[in-house]
């Protein structure tokens, strides 16, 4: 039953009042069309759509929003749909994490400038999902998340195809002149076949998983592939709750709590998940005012076994697990290790929401008798190198590079990478340790996914497939090897990454969860009286804003002032 009344509504601000404004309001509505009776003393629905034509991962939600206004006019709301920003991975450049907290804003003052009274947040590619849900947090009204879905499996030669995954592997075998360029284009022709985000477990499959562990989709639905007919009837499905959700006051506020987001944590880890998460995962506690340190993801990681054998940790596709049982399955298989008795949108608790489900499929989703690896996928470094951490991805990695120390070969940055790299003069060996400087938050600018550093063309011949590369830079979800990644505080920033020199020792310990440059106190301090702080990136208009108030990689890369504080006031209806 509802809590609140018609006139409760926050729309009813809007277009109750028998008012010159109220007026103005509703006869605006009837010039769209509209009868006074569809939209006043209803559930006004907001429907934030990132659909865009140059977004192939979001192809289909045009439609699917169709569905969800389906659902809504059901149960008795009025939909409103409204174009989000679209922040696709494969074109925003110089870096799409540039853009997160763009949309993140922008969804925070739609919802907040106009007559809405609850919204569903229609996303999936990299940074759609945080943005869209740090935006719903700060504004802390009823929000339900739709996830677009993966995509079909790729194809070729009658292989199954990751993206991301298979582009990184069959690049490098390219350069080692193990496949021939016909190869090459069939492989472009076949790895993308549907409408859908990376079917590996990247960066957009692991957000919209975690959003389903916090609580914010119906069960089940974050796996769902995006051409399934299930997924039209999942967004209908959200069109019926939301407005079931305004009436009672299920607010974003009451399902994202710290129990929550340990929960998000363990589920990535026994993903394998992506680390991008834990940058979006700290931003969205922040948001709340939760204190979340990196440290958590560490502890946590060490007692949870991975269990998805999904790609690029695994050997599996996203469709293979929705049909293995999805991510229901793979919780209810921890379900000791989760808090089930987290609130979800559909009102009932995750326990709840858990029962009945099992692995259908145990190669795709490993029971706990037969982990993929014995604990979680991601490992948190510290150490003089990083005294504000640093992440690397330790179920994607060569295991024999886990303990290993050589000399650094330093790249300034990106462009020097790119120029020097392949140089038959490159001083370097499979020992070596590669290392990117000002890729980072500011340095980017946009933390860049550059930390995925290429292996030599020389040594790629002599049969070298990976090596230790260390950058304050991230790196696809769908990437793979020994990356150590979003070294904090950058190098751009003046953290200690900036003062290596080429030939300097680098030590990495995994298991310790180490990581250390090995030159002494004095030296460093001598090299630092030589640094001097590069000029900014950006001089006006985003950039800038974006330059004066990012935080760093640890702390979520949010803006500082959307970090959780004294409330935004309802804006008054004149």
């Amino acid at each position: 039953m509802p809590t609140k009344r018609p006139e409760d509504l926050r729309s009813f601000r809007w277009f109750g009042p028998d008012s010159l404004r109220g007026f103005s309001h509703r006869s605006r509505m009837k010039q769209l069309g509209f009868d006074r009776s569809d939209f006043t003393g209803k559930p006004v629905i907001a429907i934030l759509n990132t659909w865009s034509e140059i977004n192939p991962c979001h192809a289909h939600l045009r439609e699917r929003a169709e569905a969800v206004k389906r659902g809504v006019w059901q149960a008795g709301g009025f939909p409103v749909e409204i174009p989000a920003f679209s922040i696709t991975e494969t074109y925003f450049k110089p870096s799409p994490m540039l853009y997160r907290n763009l949309l993140a804003m922008e969804t925070e003052e739609i919802l907040r400038g106009l007559p809405i009274d609850g919204a569903v947040l229609m996303g999936g590619c990299d940074k759609t999902t945080p943005g869209l849900l740090m935006g719903a947090l700060s504004m802390n009204l009823p929000a339900i998340f739709l996830p677009a879905g993966p995509m079909l499996r790729g194809n070729w030669n009658g292989k199954p195809l990751g993206s991301g995954t298979d582009l990184w592997k069959f690049w490098t075998e390219r350069c080692a002149g193990a496949i021939t360029a016909d190869d090459w284009n069939a492989i472009e022709n076949g790895i993308a076949r549907s409408p859908g985000f990376c079917m590996t477990m990247g960066t957009a499959a692991t957000m919209t998983a975690l959003a389903e562990a916090l609580g914010f989709t119906l069960p089940g639905a974050s796996s769902i592939p995006a051409p399934d007919s299930q997924h039209p009837r999942m967004a209908m499905q959200c069109g019926r709750r939301i407005v079931e959700m305004v009436w009672s006051d299920l607010t974003p506020a009451n399902i994202l709590t710290l129990p929550a987001l340990e929960n998000a944590i363990a589920v990535d880890m026994a993903l394998g998940g992506s680390t991008n998460a834990i940058i979006h995962l700290c931003a969205l506690a922040r948001r709340r005012g939760l204190n979340l340190d990196l440290d958590a993801f560490d502890s946590i990681s060490r007692r949870v076994p991975v269990l998805a054998n999904i790609r690029p940790s695994g050997e599996f596709l996203m469709e293979d697990f929705f049909y293995a049982g999805g991510l229901r399955a793979l919780m209810a298989e921890i379900a000791d290790l989760l808090h089930m008795d987290c609130l979800t949108v559909n009102g009932r608790t995750l326990g709840e929401n858990l029962a009945g489900a099992s692995i259908s499929n145990p190669q795709v989703i490993r029971p706990r008798s037969n982990p993929l690896a014995g604990s979680g996928g991601t490992a948190i470094l510290r150490g003089s190198l990083a005294p504000d951490g640093a992440v690397i991805k330790i179920s994607a990695a060569d295991a024999r590079l886990l303990r290993h120390t050589g000399a650094a070969v330093v790249f300034r940055d990106y462009r020097d990478l790119e120029a020097r790299i392949n140089s038959d003069d490159l001083a370097i060996t499979p020992d070596s340790v590669l290392v990117l400087q000002n890729a980072g938050p500011l340095g980017g600018p946009g933390m860049p996914e550059w930390g995925f550093l290429p292996i030599p063309q020389k040594l790629l011949e002599r049969g070298v497939r990976d090596m230790v590369r260390i950058s304050d830079a991230r790196m696809s979800g769908t990437a793979y090897g020994t990356c150590v990644l979003h070294v904090s505080p950058e190098s751009y920033a003046g953290g200690p990454l900036a003062l290596v020199q080429d030939g300097d020792l680098v030590s990495l310990d995994a298991a310790a969860r180490r990581l250390d440059l090995l030159v002494s106190d004095q030296e460093l301090a001598r090299r630092r009286t030589f640094w001097t702080p590069p000029p900014p990136r950006y001089q006006r208009g985003y950039g800038a804003l974006y330059t004066q108030r990012v935080t760093q990689a640890h702390l979520g890369c949010d803006f500082d002032f959307l970090e959780s504080g004294a409330p935004t006031p309802e804006p008054e209806i004149y």
